[in-house]
């Protein structure tokens, strides 16, 4: 065991002792918690900074407004309703059309408006908030995944999460949607995880659940080896999202949209550490690189990306 430990050590692999010890309470000032854990500040954070988010068709703050979901939703046919402060995905509806007078969800399952209205209930009752509070829902317009991302992304959208420190991009993956995992993109339903090389922006190793995988179960297509589109752009975006909300340990999701490109879906204040195991590489080496350095937050955008796409790590 004592061995195990070193190995994982000498390879910089961060556990979350770790993490929270020394770079998330060393590095994230409480007081900007909530411009994080909340969806709806969040996204009012980086659209005053002029950085993309899905357009916003509306906000459900109290049980008396779910009643009236009908009227908002009537003329909608696709849409994704989130929880506020939810984590982990739990609590998103996703509709992708109609039929009849019902919404069709990506698994091919039907909701009816009082599916919807008692989904709604339970996020505003907290049954996905962070520390169970009541809750406020989120209508967001559906994002459309640009189909270039089609080959290894067949169903769902995918998204990739990119861990900044201190304002420097050091670790990236893509989050794959699968049947398994009901067409979202989360690693703990069975999604697939695949680490992004930070300079080049193509697909490494993967992982999905606990396997290593090289293709995409429902497919059969190859998920490593694959160029990311626009990645440069990305890179720099996650870099962008520091200067709105300056945490120093902090984790950026964003998806390509097929009208609108590179849009940022959150920001994570406790970026989880299965992206280490999707790269087969650890952060603590690149954290320590930024630590390192003299004043990285002070560095613009363009030159703290650089570290990223010039092949440092």
């Amino acid at each position: 065991m004592i061995s195990i430990v070193r190995k994982l050590r000498a390879a910089g692999v961060l556990g979350i002792n770790a993490r929270n010890a020394r770079f998330v309470l060393e590095h994230n000032p409480r007081h900007l918690y909530p411009l994080v854990d909340d969806k709806i500040l969040c996204k009012a954070r980086l659209k005053a900074h002029g950085i993309a988010v899905p357009d916003q068709l509306g906000i459900v703050r109290g049980q008396y407004q779910a009643g009236a979901l009908a009227r908002r939703l009537r003329t909608l046919d696709e849409f994704a309703i989130k929880p506020a402060t939810g984590t982990g995905g739990d609590g998103v509806l996703v509709t992708l059309g109609r039929r009849g007078k019902e919404w069709i969800t990506p698994g091919g399952s039907l909701l009816s408006m009082a599916d919807i209205q008692y989904h709604v209930s339970g996020i505003l009752a907290g049954m996905y908030s962070l520390g169970g509070q009541l809750d406020a829902a989120l209508i967001e317009e559906l994002v459309r995944t640009d189909p270039a991302l089609y080959p290894i992304a067949p169903e769902g959208v995918p998204d990739i999460r990119v861990i900044v420190f201190r304002g420097v991009p050091v670790m990236a993956m893509m989050r794959l949607p699968t049947r398994r995992s009901g067409g979202k993109a989360n690693l703990h339903q069975g999604a697939i995880g695949a680490g992004v090389d930070m300079a080049t922006g193509r697909t490494l190793s993967a992982v999905m659940q606990h396997d290593i995988v090289d293709q995409h179960p429902d497919t059969g297509a190859s998920v490593t080896g694959f160029s990311v589109p626009g990645w440069p752009e990305l890179i720099r975006l996650s870099a962008r999202c520091f200067d709105a909300v300056p945490l120093g340990y902090l984790g950026v999701d964003m998806v390509l949209d097929e009208r609108q490109g590179p849009l940022v879906l959150e920001l994570n204040a406790r970026p989880g550490l299965a992206i280490q195991i999707a790269n087969r590489a650890g952060l603590a080496h690149r954290l320590a690189f930024v630590d390192q350095l003299d004043n990285p937050e002070g560095l613009s955008v363009e030159a703290r990306a650089a570290f990223a796409l010039d092949g440092t790590y």
